[in-house]
């Protein structure tokens, strides 16, 4: 390590414990998307108390924080986000949700906290840093349209040159990194099928318009349109998730609702697989004499990494957790709004190990006992403001 890196890692670890304090407070009282307001509220409150002056009320529940170095140099931007998912939380700890039915299955209150420590670490440490690092905490990552866009909206990006956002990721064990150059995460989008056909009698079928029938041949329509219309070497996902039609076992079903997810990693795919889902929609429905309505949600494009970002990434990860323990990721049909703030400004999302067993860190994201190794938010802290550093100081 560098002296700067060794007295970073001496900050950081001095925060340990507030940054553990923070996490368990925050996963005790989540909040759901766009509903962030307490924890807006007592983000800013932490921040105060670090002396840093916060900008809210601009970016919905969402916080910004601009810490000037005493060099001139770049503006860069990190990013955590904040909101909680509506998952009963099921893990027996001192520390689990006390909100019914909501709690912090993704780890959204170990990113926010890690900024906490950064940003306590830039604005203890001026005097050490070149340019402005804006710190942008985020509301509303898990439910489209999303936080990013609408700070993006608010100028949050006005200025900046490169932008790095983390995610603690238990199926990564604790001490690796991962990212990749190019596409990394997936687009997500959304769509429900309504099928309005003619119930009826079940022992006279040629009388009604199945519903159920027609939603099951349309579900295997729509299954042909990664095998036998995108090409094999682009990935993409189309899942029906919900096929819900009838109520007993003597009657014809009516109506039918069907509901599913597109994933893809570029938009000439993304188009492509959106247009043939509802020509499959319309044509199905039209060839069994049903009506139906079709309703397709875009959500977050896919993230995009820079391709030098990326490269930054691999050195910075080798130098401070070593090479054999930083991972050239696949690309993962999970979706992430931080693809917005990579459309304008050149950057990199990655991976940080939080996935340990012996500490009850194994379960998937989004599960109700998920938990991460909190250690992983000191490994957060160091890639991010490495990260930063790295690019601060390349040669004008």
């Amino acid at each position: 390590m560098t002296i700067q890196q060794q007295h970073t890692e001496s900050a950081l670890q001095h925060q340990f414990s507030k940054m553990v304090a923070w996490r368990r407070h925050m996963h005790q009282y989540p909040e759901l998307s766009f509903r962030e307001r307490e924890t807006s509220s007592w983000i800013a409150g932490r921040l105060k108390e670090l002396g840093c002056e916060a900008k809210t009320g601009e970016y919905g529940n969402g916080i910004v924080v601009s810490i000037a170095g005493e060099q001139e140099g770049p503006c860069i931007a990190l990013r955590a986000d904040m909101d909680g998912l509506p998952i009963q939380d099921e893990k027996s700890c001192d520390y689990s949700s006390k909100v019914p039915g909501v709690m912090h299955a993704c780890g959204h209150d170990g990113h926010t906290s890690t900024l906490l420590a950064i940003a306590d670490y830039y604005n203890s440490n001026r005097d050490k840093f070149r340019g402005e690092r804006r710190l942008l905490f985020q509301h509303a990552e898990e439910v489209t349209p999303g936080g990013a866009i609408e700070m993006v909206k608010a100028g949050v990006l006005n200025g900046v040159d490169a932008v790095y956002g983390v995610h603690l990721w238990t199926p990564l064990p604790y001490g690796t990194v991962a990212s990749r150059p190019g596409p990394f995460m997936s687009a997500a989008d959304e769509f429900v099928i309504d099928i309005e056909g003619k119930g009826g009698h079940g022992g006279m079928p040629h009388a009604t318009v199945d519903t159920i029938v027609i939603g099951s041949a349309m579900v295997q329509a729509i299954q042909s349109i990664v095998s036998r219309n995108v090409n094999p070497i682009h990935p993409a996902v189309v899942t029906i998730g919900s096929f819900q039609a009838g109520t007993t076992n003597n009657v014809i079903a009516e109506k039918c609702r069907l509901k599913g997810t597109v994933r893809s990693f570029d938009e000439d795919t993304r188009r492509q697989i959106l247009e043939r889902l509802a020509a499959i929609v319309q044509q199905t429905c039209e060839m069994y004499g049903a009506a139906c309505q079709y309703e397709m949600r875009i959500g977050y494009p896919p993230v995009v990494n820079d391709g030098q970002e990326a490269e930054r990434f691999f050195q910075v990860g080798s130098e401070l957790f070593g090479e054999d323990f930083v991972i050239n990721a696949d690309p993962i049909t999970v979706a992430e709004d931080f693809s917005y703030y990579l459309e304008r400004v050149p950057g990199c999302f990655m991976f940080v190990g939080a996935g340990n067993p012996e500490t009850g860190a194994s379960f998937a994201h989004h599960h109700p006992r998920f938990d991460i190794d909190e250690r992983a938010m000191l490994d957060a802290a160091r890639l991010l403001i490495g990260m930063a550093e790295h690019r601060a100081n390349m040669p004008a």
